[in-house]
């Protein structure tokens, strides 16, 4: 029986170390790439291909969420399973809708995520317990009221998520346009355009947004948790 190809997606070397021994001691698991951005992930997985790809949602240049969103559109037979920090239904309904086939929190991964790994591969889907039954509920009692699945406001499209996270980076207008291979004017139509959505006009509370909902790390460790707008 052919094994199950994993590409793993995962900035911090020690974790994707530690990813790949747990995954290498199944005999029916092969890693076959390892990706240190969310843009490095995409252009890997077109490259290799693999059955499952393990995502991690906050990496540089390009994060979890929308490196799901293009493998997702661009490669749909390689599933994604996200790991995440967080557990909020936010988190969970974006990475869903953007096609990740699984949800697992960090701090149970190691002992669902080959089981995600394996049903993934069969097309089915994959959550963590906590995060499962909550989903139930939370659809059951939508259900109960007859109330529509609601979308998030605001949605940003997938330019201006990569958009957003270059400037919370810190990078300038010409430098975005340039890892872009887009216009500065074209930059600024996007930065106009998320700002609007997000009813937030500085750098400073772009930044924090992106911080806040995981895109990027908090290098001074404040934002613990991800606030709402």
């Amino acid at each position: 029986m052919a094994k199950i190809t994993v590409m793993l997606a995962e900035d911090h070397t020690i974790v994707r170390q530690g990813l790949r021994t747990l995954l290498e001691a199944e005999n029916d698991l092969n890693v076959v790439g390892e990706a240190e951005n969310g843009r490095q992930a995409v252009q890997m997985a077109k490259r290799l291909r693999p059955d499952v790809i393990v995502m991690d949602i906050g990496m540089p240049s390009l994060n979890g969420l929308e490196a799901t969103r293009q493998i997702s559109r661009q490669i749909p037979k390689s599933k994604v399973v996200v790991l995440s920090s967080y557990s909020d239904d936010e988190y969970v309904q974006q990475l869903t809708a953007a096609g990740a086939t699984g949800y697992l929190i960090k701090t149970t991964a190691s002992q669902d995520l080959v089981v995600a790994i394996r049903e993934a591969k069969k097309g089915n889907a994959f959550f963590s317990p906590t995060i499962s039954k909550r989903l139930i509920e939370h659809y059951r009692q939508a259900v109960a009221r007859g109330e529509p699945v609601k979308e998030g406001r605001g949605r940003l499209t997938s330019r201006e998520m990569e958009v957003l996270q270059l400037i919370a980076e810190g990078n300038h207008n010409k430098q975005i346009a340039e890892k872009l291979f887009i216009s500065i004017k074209t930059v600024e139509k996007h930065r106009q355009q998320l700002m609007n959505k997000l009813e937030i006009h500085e750098v400073a509370g772009l930044t924090r947004y992106a911080i806040t909902k995981g895109f990027i790390e908090d290098p001074k460790g404040i934002h613990k948790r991800p606030l709402h707008p």
